[in-house]
């Protein structure tokens, strides 16, 4: 009797140190997207002064478009940055200029806007210091876009209509 009790004193113990265990494997891919919302084109037009000896009337700036992006970076891997360069042939004596503002959306390490930009052919940031990060989804996410026209320099403006120009956005490390 004594026997049997020890052999249940001593099963009970034993089961306290039983366990089991499940390996879980997962992946967290390197992640790069970006794109500007809502889609579609964009129209800023001069007005013509209508007293002589008054300048041109700027553009009302567009602030219609939203930079929207989600990053994973690898292990140790570098921050990413946002930059925007003009496609095409620039327009003499106008300057396009673009101002990214804060992200109020979205979470991780959100990047940061540069001050505002003249935009050339050559690529030039306008948010810096993405990490793992999002900022959520279309319109009223994200970096709100403020783009602007001015004119530069008055003796090499000549008259235009429906001249089209592309901002090139590209997201890298």
């Amino acid at each position: 009797m004594i026997l049997k009790r020890s052999l249940i004193f001593a099963s009970f113990i034993f089961s306290g140190f039983l366990y089991s265990q499940a390996n879980v494997t997962f992946t967290l891919p390197v992640v790069t997207l970006m794109d500007v919302e809502p889609t579609g084109n964009i129209t800023l037009n001069f007005t013509a002064p209508t007293e002589a000896g008054n300048p041109i009337g700027n553009p009302t700036p567009n602030t219609s478009k939203w930079i929207n992006y989600t990053s994973a970076i690898a292990s140790g891997g570098l921050t990413r940055k946002i930059t925007a360069a003009i496609s095409g042939t620039l327009i003499q004596g106008v300057n396009i200029r673009l101002q990214a503002a804060a992200s109020g959306a979205g979470g991780g390490t959100l990047g940061v806007p540069s001050a505002q930009v003249t935009l050339t052919n050559t690529p030039v940031t306008i948010i810096s210091g993405i990490g793992g990060a999002y900022t959520g989804n279309g319109s009223n996410n994200g970096h709100r876009l403020t783009i602007s026209l001015v004119p530069s320099t008055y003796t090499a403006l000549s008259a235009r209509s429906n001249t089209t120009l592309t901002i090139v956005y590209t997201i890298t490390e």
